[in-house]
């Protein structure tokens, strides 16, 4: 999928790092939450780093699910928009962050940044090895669902 009305949510994360993984994790829940919707493109962005710049670049709106360390408690609901979302590496808010933030910096750099940007997160509680999501963010993951459903619906995308 490719043009001018293409929207990307992308889910970044590390699926062995409990609720690093949360952006990953939410995609799922997000599909059957949208259904099959044209123009959205919900892909699985793990930890690819500078092998996402082509699809960001291709993107007029990208929303990016991911566990944000903003320091407030475990599970909070972080939203974060255009220009706020750092591009440069003056504050770590993932444990990926760095090389995502790359990615973005390059795609602002070649003046390919999406029209529409938006990043939907949750404070982690535990990054230890393992798979599952720790209580605080599993119980925000619903909430997360809903802010990206309506994000995409304010961009004319769904709804």
């Amino acid at each position: 999928m490719s043009g001018p009305d293409r929207a990307i949510v992308l889910g970044l994360g590390n699926l062995l790092n409990r609720d690093e993984g949360l952006g990953v994790q939410c995609l799922e829940p997000l599909r059957n939450r949208l259904g099959s919707v044209a123009g959205i493109e919900i892909l699985d962005g793990g930890v690819l780093g500078l092998d996402l710049l082509p699809l960001v670049e291709c993107a007029r709106a990208l929303l990016i699910l991911d566990a944000v360390d903003a320091r407030k408690p475990p599970g909070t609901l972080i939203e974060l928009t255009g220009a706020d979302i750092p591009l440069f590496g003056r504050a770590k808010l993932s444990w990926h962050q760095v090389t995502f933030q790359e990615v973005l910096q390059l795609a602002a750099m070649r003046n390919r940044l999406p029209e529409r940007l938006h990043l939907v997160g949750v404070q982690p509680a535990d990054l230890s090895i393992g798979l599952e999501l720790s209580p605080e963010v599993a119980a925000a993951m619903p909430a997360l669902i809903e802010h990206a459903a309506a994000v995409l619906a304010g961009w004319g995308f769904y709804g």
